[in-house]
């Protein structure tokens, strides 16, 4: 155990220290707080206002870097469009085999995207979040004239 510095001794403080009062004591003396952003500065003031009665909420999920469902399911919806835009992207430069390849691949995508859509259209609180499910006949035409172009 060790002695308490006479120079830091407080008389009016009580005799025993809280377990979490010495945890966050011990923590400053580490310096596990000198790196924190806004540190010394006011907090910056975050306009939440549309999430009305959420807001609490919806601060405290985006603090723990927690998003509500939907929101994940859309992020998934985004990248499967990504790899669908990749796909139409390179297709103009696709061998024979890469031509049945991009097919192939884009059907996966689309199939996938369709599957998270549909998902993210139950989970979403409204209309507003949701989307329009792919055409998988219109992807492929889409597909086909970009290999045409290339």
């Amino acid at each position: 155990m060790t002695k308490p510095d006479p120079s830091n001794w407080n008389p009016y403080a009580p005799a025993r220290e809280k377990l979490i009062d010495r945890q966050i004591r011990e923590a400053q003396e580490a310096g596990a707080f000198d790196s924190l952003p806004h540190q010394g500065e006011r907090l910056p003031l975050v306009d939440d206002s549309a999430a009305g009665d959420g807001a609490l909420a919806y601060r405290m999920l985006k603090g723990a870097s927690f998003a509500p469902p939907w929101i994940e399911t859309d992020k998934e919806v985004r990248s499967l469009l990504a790899r669908r835009d990749a796909i139409l992207a390179r297709a103009p430069r696709s061998s024979e085999i890469g031509k049945r390849r991009d097919e192939t691949e884009l059907r996966q995508v689309v199939e996938a995207a369709n599957d998270a859509i549909f998902r993210l259209n139950h989970e979403a609180p409204t209309l507003r979040q949701h989307r329009r499910l792919l055409d998988v006949d219109a992807e492929l035409a889409a597909l086909a004239e970009a290999h045409r172009v290339g």
